[in-house]
């Protein structure tokens, strides 16, 4: 296990949460801590940028009191920049990582060159805006890539301009065929090996039996580090994740799931998210090693619980040990019963009594 996989991460999403209030980014940020999350993770978007004035809402955001237009409500929503960097202060102090998803160029670099942020979330929104995503990429920061409403051959398109990014000569032209070729280079796996895929559900809650854990698999054969950001109610997949494979948890944080906001119904609330890193952790020990040998808490348990080869009967010395002489029952420490066999036709050493082990 690399030290990278030494510990699942667990990401507290406050997301839009904060309902563009300064004061509830910074209580997010203290329930993060508090619960021990590893990071907490903001979204950083201009509307202008983002959308258009005709785009709609989803479904469930209008069902939540968002309204039907997408930008007046991510107008409402836009964390002031003051008030991020606030938020990556506090995250600072309190021993917690600080992520926000970036939407744009600008806010992108805003994040890095002001806040300082060490590595980039990319949304699923995203993982198809190829333009954007070589942006991001060639900011030089590990990546962090969700995949909701993705196919597989999209995954490893967004791959391939990661890969590009890295590799490519800075005259070369970006191009699909580019990209695929970045992606097969034997260089690709080395460059790749840092980013983050996230299995994602993009649906708020996502309903259990559509979290496709399997994905897991096939993110962890292309040479990535498989994460999993979870949409579901409740804990239990999240879990399953780990247990997965999972290297990185992602979950919505709120401080209440009364607030009004989009996407406050299928968030944890600051004790739902102790819970989930307290289980992660749990979960992600129980993974051990893929080497298979005695634990040592149950060493001491061997010579109580396997056979050895006994007298089945009083043995003279000279006999031959022989089916009906010979067998095994526990009875501490002693030859083990695969050697029974081999011992069949030998001529005992010395006398044994009914039961005695049978020693060399």
């Amino acid at each position: 296990m690399s030290d990278a996989d030494a510990r699942c991460e667990v990401i507290a999403e406050a997301g839009v949460n904060h309902n563009g209030r300064g004061d509830l980014a910074l209580d997010l940020v203290e329930a993060a801590a508090i619960a021990q999350a590893d990071t907490v993770k903001f979204q950083t978007f201009d509307p202008d940028d983002l959308v258009t004035a005709t785009a709609s809402t989803a479904t469930y955001q209008a069902r939540a009191g968002a309204g039907e237009a997408q930008k007046a409500m991510l107008e409402a929503l836009a964390l002031p920049r003051p008030d991020l960097k606030r938020a990556a202060r506090a995250a600072e102090a309190a021993g917690v990582g600080f992520l926000s998803t970036p939407f744009d160029v600008g806010s992108a670099r805003f994040l890095v060159d002001e806040v300082g942020m060490r590595r980039i979330k990319v949304g699923s929104g995203e993982l198809t805006n190829l333009p954007l995503l070589l942006d991001l990429a060639r900011l030089g920061r590990p990546i962090l890539l969700s995949t909701g409403m993705a196919t597989i051959a999209e995954v490893r398109r967004a791959l391939g301009v990661l890969a590009f990014a890295r590799l490519a000569e800075a005259s070369e032209t970006p191009s699909l065929a580019a990209f695929e070729a970045a992606l097969a280079a034997p260089e690709a796996d080395a460059v790749l090996g840092e980013t983050v895929v996230m299995q994602c559900t993009t649906q708020y809650p996502a309903p259990h039996d559509q979290a496709n854990l399997r994905v897991l698999d096939a993110y962890a054969a292309l040479g990535v580090r498989p994460g999993y950001s979870d949409h579901t109610l409740g804990l239990d997949i999240a879990l399953a994740a780990v247990a997965r494979g999972a290297v990185v948890i992602e979950k919505h944080l709120t401080l209440s799931r009364a607030m009004e906001g989009p996407d406050h119904a299928a968030s944890l609330e600051p004790q739902e998210m102790a819970e989930l890193v307290r289980g992660v952790r749990r979960v992600f020990e129980t993974l051990g090693s893929a080497h298979k040998t005695p634990q040592p808490a149950e060493i001491a348990n061997m010579a109580v619980a396997r056979r050895v080869l006994v007298a089945a009967r009083p043995i003279r010395a000279g006999e031959v040990f022989t089916p009906d002489n010979l067998t095994a029952k526990r009875a501490g420490e002693g030859l083990t019963p695969g050697l029974y066999w081999s011992l069949l036709g030998q001529a005992a050493a010395h006398d044994f009594a009914a039961d005695e082990v049978i020693r060399p």
